[in-house]
């Protein structure tokens, strides 16, 4: 279990906006989806306290971090850094919002579904770092700023996405999200 969260980020040209196809990069033969929860920062701070973290955030939705698993392995292996294989052009998939007041943010259910089958569930309730821990880590080395986006982590079922995959993800009932794979 890690004892502090693990961060890594996303360039704006990794957002891939609702209702867009995602298309498999040619450079990997093994792309992952890892289903997370999404919320939008509404202001900007820097070392945000825990207790005040809530106040930094209004919206969340779901998102999608593609990973090119197969390159990541080689960067790894090296002990290279490895963003390029989660940074690159459109592997973040982004939902559209919806405001936290219409839900209990401490219990989020939300799925993602390949084809009608589901194959990742999480909750809100069992993330490792609730996201007020993760602003007030975050925040220590990078300035947020309004409209920033943070991804939380994914639960377990992570997999391949092949072209011909029709992905669409939810909170509670709500689908937020529809992707896709060519």
């Amino acid at each position: 279990m890690p004892t502090k969260p693990i961060i890594f980020m996303k360039p704006d040209t990794a957002i891939l906006r609702e209702r867009h196809d995602f298309y498999l990069p040619e450079f990997s033969k093994e792309i992952h989806h890892e289903l997370e929860l999404v919320y939008k920062i509404n202001r900007l701070g820097k070392n945000i306290n825990e207790q005040f973290a809530h106040r930094y955030y209004d919206h969340v939705t779901v998102g999608i971090d593609f990973t090119a698993r197969d390159l990541q392995a080689q960067l790894k292996e090296k002990g290279q850094p490895w963003e390029i294989s989660k940074a690159f052009d459109h592997s973040a998939p982004v939902g559209r919002f919806i405001p936290l007041t219409d839900l209990d943010d401490k219990n989020i259910p939300f799925h993602l579904t390949i084809n009608g089958n589901t194959v990742q569930e999480g909750n809100s309730h069992d993330m490792i770092f609730t996201i007020d821990q993760i602003i007030a880590y975050v925040s220590r080395f990078v300035t947020l700023c309004k409209g920033d986006l943070i991804f939380t982590g994914t639960p377990v079922g992570v997999g391949q996405v092949k072209a011909g995959d029709l992905m669409e993800a939810f909170i509670g009932g709500k689908k937020l999200l529809k992707v896709k794979v060519k």
